[in-house]
């Protein structure tokens, strides 16, 4: 977290220079250049970062929805630690600005231009929701309640437990579904365009993920606030990121095959869609550049974490060029198909009333619909359906939800590494020679020794009070009890 330490102190050491100047009037001051920045232009800069989330290459591979071609050490789990630091100090640290100075009676009614205050701090909560969510979610405990106050003398932040830290997310959305008044939407919001009511989805969509997270581990909680979201209104069409064509806002997964061909479909879910007749797979991925070349399409998959690869690039199937890869493809935060599986999963929970199977089955119609896959008759659709590894099966449920699920997460990385762990389906697969310290697909993404030098004392806390005293790639997080 070194980078946010030495913002904190450079900041108060700036401070402390302009304090001891005196009085200069205007004698430093520019005309032509804004002492102040928009409140707007903070918020289009967080959500910048939400591209982070849904575009990682790396969620995808440790998702297993893509396999590494050449250099294959990310599917053999080699980046099972990574530093957290720059989600506080740059999203973060952003979204706690805005709500400061919306909520500062100095501030507040320049900062109003931009929207009303109330909106403007209602959208940061929501925002910062999410981060935490995600980070919680690949990390376990991480400095919640006393993270980001610096300017307070908390520069060494305690982490908190993750069973707190959702119940402190889903608050904050709560609170900030509160705040909503009716005034002018926030200006900025190229992901909602001041939409206040898909933002309201939005975070209601949030708050039904965190408590189906916690469905096995506090489930009274987590069925309440479910039906709460639900009944609130949580998204009712699919939420994509906004990608542009242009190099400054363009789609990652574009920028990584710019002068490289590393990623194609794993091999394991392209020989599933092939073997079940899903037209998701030519939506998924392009046909092999070789056999295009040679006139019969074909589409393959790449095998998972592989120690020695000589497979061509040329002989598999990369993602595809329209719906993933292109520079302006919308990559999805949320869909329609996600809600569905949710609903159906709250039904054979008992959390409330409904046919499992037939949200099961919108589920995967929203998933096709959202890939452009849809089947020409309702009787090809009950054909697909009605075979054995696909339909619904009340009396293992889970092992055919489980798959779909995955499969409707496709390029959801992140989402779908969590709903694997949580589900503990469907079966991935284990890498030749894994990188890792477990040797097995990482439960969790490990703290960076930057953690164990700067907050050391915080960091030891948190691993001897829920990591089993260590700081390991196995240790599952508090809610996969699996």
């Amino acid at each position: 977290m070194t980078n946010k330490f030495y913002k904190f102190i450079t900041f108060g050491f700036l401070l402390t220079i302009v304090g001891a100047c005196g009085d200069f009037g205007d004698l430093n001051k520019n005309p032509n250049q804004p002492v102040s920045v928009s409140t707007a232009t903070m918020l289009s800069g967080a959500e910048r970062a939400v591209s982070s989330v849904v575009g990682s290459t790396l969620g995808a591979r440790w998702a297993q929805h893509i396999s590494d071609i050449t250099y294959t050490e990310y599917t053999r789990y080699q980046d099972y630690q990574q530093d957290f630091s720059s989600w506080y100090t740059t999203p973060l640290q952003n979204l706690k600005t805005y709500i400061d100075v919306n909520s500062d009676p100095e501030t507040a009614a320049d900062a109003a231009v931009s929207g009303s205050n109330a909106n403007q701090i209602a959208v940061a909560k929501i925002l910062q929701s999410y981060y935490y969510h995600y980070l919680t979610d690949l990390w376990g405990p991480i400095p919640y309640s006393e993270a980001l106050k610096g300017l307070e003398g908390i520069l060494l932040p305690k982490y908190d437990s993750q069973e707190d830290i959702y119940k402190g997310i889903i608050s904050n959305i709560e609170e900030a579904l509160d705040l909503f008044d009716g005034g002018a939407p926030p200006k900025g919001d190229y992901i909602f365009g001041g939409d206040i009511d898909r933002w309201k989805q939005f975070g209601n969509t949030i708050k039904m993920q965190a408590a189906l997270r916690m469905s096995d581990i506090s489930p009274d909680f987590a069925s309440n606030k479910f039906n709460e979201a639900i009944s609130d209104g949580v998204i009712t069409s699919d939420l994509f990121y906004p990608y542009l064509a242009e190099t400054n806002n363009q789609n990652p997964w574009y920028a990584s095959f710019i002068t490289r061909t590393d990623f194609a479909i794993s091999e394991h879910l392209a020989n599933f869609l092939e073997a079940t007749g899903d037209p998701r797979l030519y939506r998924f991925a392009d046909p092999t550049v070789n056999s295009v070349l040679s006139g019969n399409p074909q589409w393959v998959g790449m095998p998972y974490g592989l120690e020695n690869s000589s497979y061509q690039p040329t002989n598999v199937s990369y993602p595809n060029s329209q719906t993933v890869k292109g520079q302006d493809s919308k990559l999805p935060i949320y869909t329609v198909a996600q809600v569905e599986f949710a609903l159906a999963e709250a039904v054979v929970r008992g959390w409330r009333g409904g046919d499992a199977e037939t949200h099961y089955k919108n589920a995967i119609r929203a998933s096709l619909s959202q890939w452009g896959a849809e089947f020409d008759t309702e009787q090809d659709f009950d054909d697909f359906y009605n075979q054995p590894d696909v339909r619904w099966n009340g009396a293992d449920w889970k092992t055919n939800f489980a798959r779909q699920k995955w499969i409707g997460l496709y390029i959801q990385g992140w989402e779908a590494y969590a709903e694997w762990r949580r589900l503990d389906a469907p079966q991935f697969v284990q890498p030749e020679t894994p990188l890792n310290p477990s040797g097995l697909t990482p439960k969790r993404i490990m703290y960076s020794n930057l953690e164990a030098n700067l907050n050391s004392a915080n960091y030891q806390a948190a691993i001897n009070a829920w990591l089993g005293g260590k700081n390991a790639d196995d240790t599952p997080l508090w809610w996969d009890v699996h």
